[in-house]
């Protein structure tokens, strides 16, 4: 068979790579072309554009870069003509995967969606579209199903959580090994993930940054994120107590004492790390006015939208500031704070179903093309 598979983001292109290689294993003849990063071509050297050229953050940025987008929708298509594939596979991404699905649809060809768009969020309204431009959607968060079928009467499929495979599955770190070949003491660790768009980094290290001179009893280790170069962060490493990693994310998480992270997936896969955190999120003022509008949520961060309660904290916008993030840094190094997000960990962990995610896609995906 043969698969195109859009994937707009860092997280996308991690799942879509797991994807590939789960498709592999189930179809012998799987050939891809694709849309997304370096991860998903180790799997296969078919890359038509790389996310990084795709990801735009917030409303007004959106808007600024509405040229390009629409470029890229037109490529897209004209690919996707000329290589007539089998299936389309959408990886979240909605905003420009809704649109590709439309056209697909009106071309007869075959469309799946794994991982759905946050539509619980915002856009509800998206539920047409889906209902009408999506062949089969594979849902990862145990509330979508519900979501899914008995709000909106359209038939989906749970399959997990592929973070889970992605993180069992994973080579032991040996952290005496991990220190010195990045040049850390013995102290414990803080990871800091701000994010994987320039935009976002910049927004969110700085304010990071500004609360290492309280905690000289710790070392800060900034993750890099694999879209971007590693001498844009050299700027941010001025404090002799801040530390840089490039592509080695896990790792770090893997022997982190406690985490800042940017709201995202980063909050759930340090979760799964079992790493004490605190969650952020700054974006641009007409950005955040507009979002808060529309977005109807009582949490931001997937740990704590997934167990329905506050598990980890949650610093937005204006509250994202040095006094907050020192006072919220100083409370999850607290024992009794610590315990009690461990054990909601675990039952975060109990909730999402289990490993074996992109193996039943890869399969489910496979069965209904034949």
């Amino acid at each position: 068979m043969r698969y195109y598979i859009i994937a707009g983001e860092a997280s996308g292109d991690l799942h879509a790579a797991n994807l590939m290689k789960a498709l592999k294993k189930t179809d012998s003849k799987a050939k891809f072309r694709f849309w997304g990063g370096n991860l998903m071509k180790n799997v296969e050297d078919n890359l038509v554009k790389h996310y990084k050229d795709l990801a735009f953050m917030g409303f007004f940025e959106v808007v600024m870069n509405l040229r390009t987008i629409i470029i890229n929708l037109r490529l897209c298509k004209a690919d996707i003509k000329k290589y007539q594939p089998d299936c389309l596979i959408f990886i979240d991404y909605p905003g420009f995967n809704l649109r590709i699905a439309k056209w697909a649809k009106k071309e007869g060809l075959k469309t799946h969606y794994y991982i759905s768009p946050q539509i619980w969020a915002w856009k509800e309204s998206r539920i047409a579209a889906i209902k009408r431009d999506v062949d089969k959607m594979y849902v990862i968060l145990p509330f979508e199903k519900g979501f899914y079928e008995d709000k909106h009467k359209m038939p989906v499929e749970f399959v997990g959580h592929p973070l889970i495979d992605a993180i069992t599955n994973r080579m032991p770190v040996n952290e005496i090994s991990f220190r010195q070949v990045n040049g850390l003491d013995e102290k414990p660790i803080i990871a800091l993930l701000p994010g994987s768009r320039k935009q976002e980094i910049n927004k969110m290290l700085s304010v990071m940054l500004s609360i290492v001179k309280y905690f000289s009893g710790y070392q800060f280790v900034i993750a890099g994120a694999p879209s971007q170069d590693p001498e844009f962060y050299n700027s941010f490493v001025k404090n002799k107590n801040v530390y840089f990693v490039e592509n080695a994310t896990y790792d770090l998480l893997s022997v982190s004492y406690a985490a800042l992270v940017t709201s995202g997936t980063a909050t759930l896969e340090t979760a799964l790390f079992k790493v004490p955190e605190v969650v952020c999120y700054k974006t641009s003022r007409i950005s955040y006015e507009i979002g808060k509008r529309l977005v109807k949520l009582k949490y931001i961060s997937l740990v704590n939208l997934i167990l329905d309660k506050e598990v980890v904290t949650e610093l937005v916008q204006d509250e994202f500031n040095t006094k907050r993030l020192t006072k919220e840094l100083k409370c999850i190094l607290d024992i009794k704070k610590r315990e009690k997000q461990f054990i909601a960990y675990h039952e975060l962990e109990t909730k999402l179903g289990g490993q074996g995610a992109s193996q039943k896609v890869a399969e489910l995906i496979y069965d209904s093309l034949n």
